[in-house]
């Protein structure tokens, strides 16, 4: 599988989301960074979430762009991801993306690990 750039609805950026992305970017100083979303075994649930900023993506990357911003991730962690939203949240205990994963069956207290 090759580089592809998908406008799919299957994984989606809120406009908050991108435009924290695009502050970091500022921020880094680096117009090429992307946000990298990953799923890994493990956390409380079962499955964690990692989320990276990476300006570099594999042949096997999905990229889907956004509000001007773009979010990668590889093959295997779409499969757990489809049809999710990442959004930046900011609240009085702090700030920080969010996956609401429609795939998940159920979620830690903390939002950052899952099970299907």
């Amino acid at each position: 599988m090759s580089d592809s750039v998908s406008s799919d609805p299957s994984l989606s950026l809120t406009e908050s989301a991108a435009r924290r992305i695009g502050e970091l970017k500022t921020i880094e100083g680096n117009a090429n960074l992307m946000l990298r979303l990953a799923v890994l075994g493990g956390g409380c649930s079962g499955f964690s979430y990692n989320l990276s900023l990476d300006d570099q993506r594999n042949d096997e990357d999905t990229v889907f762009e956004s509000h001007g911003a773009a979010l990668v991730v590889d093959p295997v962690s779409l499969q757990l991801l489809n049809g999710s939203t990442v959004d930046f949240i900011e609240d009085l205990v702090g700030s920080s993306f969010q996956v609401d994963n429609p795939n998940a069956s159920s979620t830690c207290g903390c939002g950052s690990s899952f099970s299907v």
